[in-house]
């Protein structure tokens, strides 16, 4: 009985803070965009982002606390949820920025995917579109400043995200730093995931719907059997009446 009640005590602290955490994504969004974008913006600005980007972190972070704590089996929890412990734990081994750009990342994709009303297309959608944008800003923040960089404008960046996931490569663009090339491979495994899960939807939706269509044929199929049956008994029946009259004539 603990237990259940435990178990619903989890559950609802998931759908409490479901839609205050994925709003605080958005905030999140805005933080890590706002210096790379704005070049201009002054060091109030930046501090102010980079305290936003934090703080976010930090509710993804007691988030993942509380549901340990409410969990009935706390170590079958950080078995299963093992990724959302490193993406808590990773901004505190080294507090790059890229690192809580990362683990928000993966926070904020792992609270999603646990939302009933969000379905899988949608969050593939989501996920396309903030794979694209996070890449292109991180991409543009670590090459914009490198010499030999290509890679100046968020134009240009928005472009090598784009090919970079979709695996095409054309090459005009490029990153020549260590970071710009993690970013790459990231990306890069990223977009090739995310390919397999449409694909794998695609066929699905194709297998589901053959499967449909069959069963209705069978139906079908059933259904005109069961009425020939009846028809052949129904004649079967007016023969026998028929015969009989003739009888009663004679």
């Amino acid at each position: 009985m603990r237990g259940m009640e435990q178990v619903s005590a989890q559950a609802r602290w998931e759908r409490c803070t479901q839609r205050p955490l994925l709003g605080l994504a958005v905030a999140f969004a805005l933080a890590y965009a706002v210096p790379i974008v704005d070049t201009s913006a002054g060091h109030a600005l930046t501090a102010a982002c980079t305290v936003v980007e934090w703080v976010v972190w930090g509710a993804f972070a007691v988030d993942y606390v509380v549901r340990l704590a409410l969990a009935p089996r706390r170590t079958e929890f950080v078995r299963r949820h093992w990724l959302d412990l490193c993406a808590v734990v990773l901004p505190l081994l080294q507090p790059l920025r890229l690192l809580r750009l990362v683990s928000t990342l993966l926070l904020v994709g792992r609270r999603a995917r646990m939302a009933p009303q969000i379905r899988l297309t949608t969050y593939v959608v989501g996920a396309v579109i903030g794979l694209l944008m996070f890449g292109s800003l991180a991409v543009l923040s670590v090459e914009r400043e490198s010499p030999q960089g290509n890679i100046r404008t968020l134009g240009d960046a928005v472009w090598w995200s784009f090919t970079t996931m979709t695996t095409v490569g054309y090459g005009d663009h490029a990153p020549t730093t260590g970071l710009g090339r993690m970013i790459a491979v990231g990306l890069m495994l990223s977009g090739i995931a995310l390919l397999g899960v449409v694909t794998a939807n695609i066929a699905a939706w194709f297998i589901s719907r053959f499967e449909k269509d069959d069963v209705e044929e069978r139906r079908q199929t059933e259904a005109i059997a069961v009425l020939t049956e009846e028809v052949r008994l129904l004649r079967a029946e007016v023969a026998r009446l028929t015969a009989e009259r003739e009888k009663q004539r004679h």
